[in-house]
């Protein structure tokens, strides 16, 4: 049977989190007002999304993803390059090619699981190599955004659950996978592999990750 190795991404294989994103977003608005407007909302909401991940992943997201709302679908992918270009190409944590390329040569399948959105990863992807790969996907009403995600949403406990459906369908030896987090919100993902790893970990993961004698590795 063949195994996998399952990577979270944000704080784990790049350093940027889903803010940096939303902030590039705001930024490229079609007006300057516009511009000005949501780069300031984005900046007063941080200690908000601050709160609320550490409270809820779901409460995080739906607070969130509004933030969307009233975008584009075209408009966002045609931002996407350049997204790619200037924020999450230079944001690859050094080791994280390594640690693929790695994971690559022992026969791994090569498998990306974020609660980033889709159409802000591909081109991440493909410059790290990975074909296999999750994300959450805005909904989009006549091209513009309603603020919502589709289901499922990629978080928490639903990482880990679309990981066991991925494997089952796969064919992929879920005793035998890798994963890698840096967060503790990832634990169900990271406890139903055999091989979990904590990359560049909170304090909380560091801690799990030390208490189970999980490999602690620094990608920085």
């Amino acid at each position: 049977m063949a195994a996998a190795a399952f990577y979270d991404l944000e704080g784990t294989l790049v350093s940027t989190n889903l803010v940096h994103t939303l902030g590039f977003y705001a930024r490229n608005q079609a007006s300057l007002v516009r511009s000005f407007t949501k780069s300031a909302t984005t900046l007063l909401s941080v200690p908000l999304f601050a709160v609320s991940d550490q409270y809820s992943r779901k409460v995080f997201n739906d607070l969130f993803f509004k933030r969307y709302k009233g975008e584009t679908e075209d408009r966002m992918r045609y931002f996407a390059g350049e997204l790619f270009e200037k924020v999450l190409k230079p944001a690859v944590y050094p080791g994280a090619f390594e640690l693929i390329e790695k994971s690559r040569s022992l026969g791994l399948r090569q498998v990306v699981v974020t609660g980033a959105l889709d159409v802000s990863v591909k081109p991440l992807m493909e410059y790290l190599g990975i074909d296999d790969y999750a994300a959450n996907h805005l909904e989009f009403v006549k091209g513009v955004a309603t603020g919502r995600l589709l289901p499922p949403v990629l978080a928490s406990a639903t990482k880990a659950s679309w990981i066991r459906t991925f494997a089952e369908r796969e064919g992929i030896n879920l005793s035998d996978s890798f994963a890698y987090s840096d967060s503790m919100s990832d634990l169900p993902m990271l406890s139903i592999v055999g091989h979990p790893a904590a990359v560049n970990p909170d304090l909380r993961l560091r801690q799990t990750a030390l208490h189970h004698d999980w490999p602690i590795l620094n990608l920085k």
